[in-house]
């Protein structure tokens, strides 16, 4: 199965499967003598990590990593760094229950990508969903821990913004409550609604759907390129390549389409610092692919959860029609989780971009630019 690997300079390949021995990823292109510990993955693991709360699904996974290549001692310090060459790592799975999925192995679970894993290659990994779990992601987030390292004061932070109907009002927008939050939600006063209303869905054993927001901040100015490069455009990739994603904005996205150009239009003028300072952020700082300094700012919607306990209509891999309960463990919003992996994913577009600027640029140009003849 090919297309495990994103990235061109800051590449990612991940492996495993939801009920394999072990998911992992390999981490190629990062500089070296950048400090790394397994500590300062785990981190971030332990965010992403299942069972913490009852809005989540109960596998119980430590989700413990370990660094098999790629880092070294640096003579010097003592301390554990990266040396320039592919970083392994590996996250043991110790919860699997193969055998709740064992009446399903040969029926499609609706949403899921059940028949189109199977059309596509003749057969398909039913415990869990194989490949196509969220199980996967883990490797993700372990990968945007060493993004992160990467770009010199680039700080990268996610919040859920919307549960089903019940969206936060960004008036009461407080990061340092997003760590607090069961839901990751910068809105204090939202938690007990979606908690009341996820306890609704959740014993009904039905599901719900997300919106999460990226926010990347530290940013330089002019990574990305025109056309085909965009730095937009791959974060719009990367984020729409998490499970169950279905769609992806960038700064105002949908709701440009309803401004005047007036209203669009970010102004700028002369900060005290002597840079360019943005009166207003639509373009959710990127414009024409290329990162402006200014925040960037990318929402991504999740579908519901496809495993539900509600009977659905299906066929099964002989051309059968039945129908099918989706029995095991599962979230009633995936959305939750999805936050650090939005994260991961938007921290490992933004490194790739800056190696890649590093290398065909060099050194940044001096602005702002003197007129010929001064």
């Amino acid at each position: 199965m090919s297309f495990n690997t994103f990235g061109h300079m800051f590449r990612v390949t991940t492996f495993g499967e939801s009920h394999g021995p072990a998911l992992g990823c390999v981490v190629d292109g990062c500089p070296p003598r950048i400090p790394l510990t397994a500590a300062d993955i785990q981190r971030y693991l332990d965010r992403r990590r299942p069972g913490q709360s009852r809005f989540t699904t109960q596998r119980r996974e430590p989700d413990a990593v370990r660094i098999l290549s790629g880092v070294f001692a640096d003579p010097d310090t003592g301390v554990e760094v990266t040396t320039g060459t592919p970083i392994a790592l590996v996250i043991d799975n110790v919860d699997q229950r193969s055998k709740d999925y064992a009446e399903i192995k040969d029926v499609y679970r609706p949403g899921h990508a059940d028949f189109a894993y199977d059309i596509k290659y003749g057969l398909r990994d039913y415990r869990g969903g194989g490949r196509s779990s969220a199980r996967e992601t883990a490797a993700r987030v372990a990968a945007g821990a060493v993004a992160r390292k990467v770009v010199p004061g680039l700080t990268v932070r996610g919040a859920l913004i919307q549960i089903g109907p019940h969206r936060i009002d960004r008036s009461r927008w407080n990061w340092d409550h997003v760590e607090a939050s069961p839901f990751f939600s910068p809105d204090p006063e939202m938690d007990a609604v979606f908690a009341e209303f996820l306890d609704r869905v959740r014993k009904a054993g039905s599901s719900v759907g997300a919106v999460i927001e990226i926010v990347a901040e530290g940013v330089p100015p002019g990574l990305g390129a025109p056309v085909y490069g965009k730095l937009d455009a791959e974060i719009a990739g990367a984020l729409m390549s998490i499970n169950a994603v279905k769609g992806v904005e960038i700064g105002d996205g949908f709701a440009a389409a309803a401004l005047t150009g007036e209203e669009n239009a970010d102004e700028m003028r002369m900060g005290n610092d002597g840079r360019p300072r943005f009166l207003s952020n639509h373009a959710g700082g990127i414009l024409g692919g290329i990162s402006t300094g200014q925040p960037i700012v990318a929402r991504f919607a999740v579908k519901p959860t496809s495993s539900i306990l509600s009977p659905r209509r299906t066929v099964d891999r002989y051309g059968n029609e039945t129908e099918i309960v989706t029995k095991g463990r599962h979230d009633p919003c995936v959305g939750i989780r999805a936050v650090p992996v939005g994260e991961a994913m938007v921290a490992c577009v933004i490194a790739d971009h800056y190696l890649r600027h590093r290398a065909q640029i060099g050194e940044p140009a001096t602005w702002p630019f003197r007129r010929q003849g001064n």
